[in-house]
């Protein structure tokens, strides 16, 4: 049995005519960079989000980078990130000679623990990146409250997480990626909304930040060859934005597939030994960007190589948290010890979780697992 941990071309085949159809026409209109499909795209997705401005831009990274860069931050600034996360959203921070201030997370959603932001804010402190994590959103009302009373920026790193939503107390419902100041998004092939190469989105209903963000996407330009402020090159190519417009039809489908998929998983695993399923929290949905379980008492590494010897898949997302990885050891600022994300690092394993993936299938991984836990 050949499982995938991803099957992007099993999905491929779903939505083929169409593709064909979407590339070829821009292949006949040889507009490859901003052609029109590009502003069709960022429009028809605004009206998704239900958000007023959707920046297109070269990657997700790139998407964060301008984000700090549109919100006028500069050197010595210091922006909260989760320890816990992939390294772009340090990354960024330092590379624009901010300091990265890494706060842990919470155990059961992996998502920054909002109870530890304020005693992590200091003068210097300026804005804070919110990581929505395999699927489901931050606890974003409490975070709010935080940076409006510190008079803080909020950036939403919704790559993993398109498509969520978070619900307010007062019965507010609102798209993840757009309750912040500005929020980012990747449309790397395996995400939820994925092209077929590189491709990010900045969004925003502040027609401010979203200029500048436009601005900063094009060479600091906002008529050709005039340069107004210092920028870079991040543009969302014209056969990628065709490939987003036919798969943003699909997206709250392939939603419903992985959350079905998700549920078999919680009922086949519930009860097994020294295995914690994800925990769906109470104030947000989630996309099942990962469906990543938490194994107890050292079994984690074995358990992966069982998996692997039967033919299964499975990946470690993240193997160290960002506070450990060589390159940012020196540059970040921990305002109290990390304990909760060096655990994860060394008991979460992500199982197949993709729209193809078949009943008969995901049987097959459930009972291997049982069997190792046996």
């Amino acid at each position: 049995m050949k499982i995938q941990m991803v099957d992007l071309v099993g999905q491929y085949h779903r939505m083929q005519e169409e593709l064909t159809v979407a590339i070829q026409q821009v292949l006949a209109n040889g507009t490859f960079i901003n052609g029109p499909e590009v502003k069709a795209f960022a429009d028809e997705f605004a009206s998704y989000l239900d958000i007023s401005y959707v920046v297109p831009c070269g990657n997700g990274t790139d998407a964060l980078q301008i984000s700090l860069m549109a919100l006028g931050l500069n050197v010595g600034d210091e922006v909260i990130v989760p320890a816990f996360t992939y390294a772009a959203a340090v990354e960024v921070v330092a590379l624009l000679g901010m300091t990265p201030v890494v706060v842990d997370v919470d155990p059961d959603t992996f998502n920054i623990d909002v109870r530890k932001i304020e005693q992590a804010i200091s003068p210097k402190t300026k804005a804070i990146i919110a990581v929505h994590l395999f699927g489901q959103c931050c606890d974003m009302e409490p975070l709010l409250e935080i940076a409006t009373g510190h008079n803080l920026f909020v950036i939403e790193d919704n790559a993993q997480s398109t498509g969520a939503t978070y619900v307010f107390s007062d019965g507010t419902v609102k798209q993840a990626g757009t309750m912040g100041h500005i929020g980012t998004t990747s449309f790397f092939p395996t995400k939820p909304l994925a092209c077929y190469g590189d491709g990010g989105a900045l969004l925003t209903s502040d027609a401010f930040l979203a200029e500048q963000a436009r601005m900063i996407s094009q060479h600091g330009q906002q008529q050709k060859y005039y340069h107004k402020i210092i920028g870079c090159n991040s543009r969302l190519d014209t056969l990628q934005a065709a490939v987003l417009r036919v798969k943003l039809n699909y997206l709250d489908g392939f939603r419903e597939s992985v959350q079905t998929i998700a549920e078999r998983y919680d009922k086949g695993l519930f009860g097994v030994a020294g295995i914690d399923l994800p925990m769906k929290s109470s104030f947000s949905t989630h996309v099942y960007h990962q469906y990543t379980i938490k194994i107890m008492n050292g079994k984690r590494d074995g358990l992966k190589s069982y998996l692997s010897s039967k033919g299964i898949p499975s990946m470690i997302y993240y193997p160290l948290p960002v506070h450990q990885q060589e390159a940012f050891r020196q540059l970040v600022r921990i305002p109290e010890p990390l304990t909760v994300a060096p655990e994860l690092c060394n008991s979460v394993l992500s199982l197949p979780i993709h729209t193809e993936l078949t009943q008969s299938e995901q049987e097959y991984i459930i009972q291997s697992i049982k069997e190792y836990e046996k």
